[in-house]
């Protein structure tokens, strides 16, 4: 494995095969992807930390954060790694990310696993993200207390009761991020609009968890009547950390789902 700095994103690269873009998502990093990484070994994984968040810095030209910067950025990468097609696999903020570059590079992408699936914020959870974007300028301490409250909105019962390292990961992805960092890219997430997912042309895997209040079941549902084709799978005692919470049945899907594609 390697990591690298290409246009000021640190991604990480390793494996051989076909391209799999990894997308984090708001509050991660390219650990996030971690737990699933023994079954993509067919793969030469590109797992970047978004600009702004983990390890990436903010853009050095000044300009705020977006999902378009973030496609953007996630153009210029595959580019500067030489990658003509591509698999991607996201997570939350990323997998809208992933949905727009799918369509404004047609051809381009192979194929979209997406876990915990969002298409846009609903319009009365804007504000609130737009208040957690100013609440993370406070500084380290808001940063706490927006990991605090993290762990306890968007992990599951099961996840509480049974995994405390989980809530551990979870809280420490949160706190590890820059204050302004973070607070852009909730900005971001704040500004997002639906990509025309009816013209989405690719096979596609939809993952959420039962308990899972970001990405509900019912939404990921319409999302899947909007994608053709596209297969969604529920996991029970699941949040909306579903690589972190359940590793093993991420990885089970994962496997599947690509090994129908060959």
């Amino acid at each position: 494995m390697t990591t690298q700095v290409l246009n000021d994103l640190t991604v990480e690269v390793d494996g051989e095969g076909d391209a799999l873009l990894c997308i984090h998502g708001l509050g991660g990093s390219s650990n996030n992807w971690t737990p699933v990484l023994p079954v993509l070994g067919g793969f030469r994984r590109i797992r970047p930390d978004l600009p702004g968040s983990a390890r990436s810095p903010l853009p050095a030209d000044g300009k705020a954060l977006s999902i378009n910067s973030y496609v953007d950025a996630m153009t210029e990468l595959l580019a500067a790694l030489d990658i003509g097609s591509v698999h991607v696999m996201a997570h939350s903020m990323g997998t809208i990310v992933a949905q727009h570059l799918a369509l404004r590079r047609p051809g381009t992408v192979k194929s979209l696993a997406l876990f915990g699936p969002l298409v846009a914020p609903p319009d009365a959870a804007r504000p609130n993200i737009a208040a957690r974007a100013n609440a993370a300028r406070g500084g380290v301490a808001a940063m706490q207390e927006i990991a605090d409250a993290i762990v306890k909105g968007a992990t599951s019962t099961q996840t509480k009761e049974q995994q405390p390292a989980v809530l551990a990961l979870v809280r420490e992805s949160v706190m590890r991020q820059s204050p302004e960092g973070y607070a852009q890219s909730c900005a971001a997430l704040a500004d997002a609009q639906s990509a025309a997912l009816e013209r989405l042309d690719v096979p596609t895997l939809l993952v959420t968890g039962d308990q899972d209040g970001v990405a509900p079941e019912t939404n990921v549902r319409v999302i899947q009547q909007r994608i053709a084709g596209s297969r969604l799978v529920v996991l029970d005692g699941c949040g909306h950390w579903t690589t972190f919470e359940q590793p093993q049945r991420c990885a089970q899907e994962l496997e599947a789902f690509y090994a129908a594609l060959h």
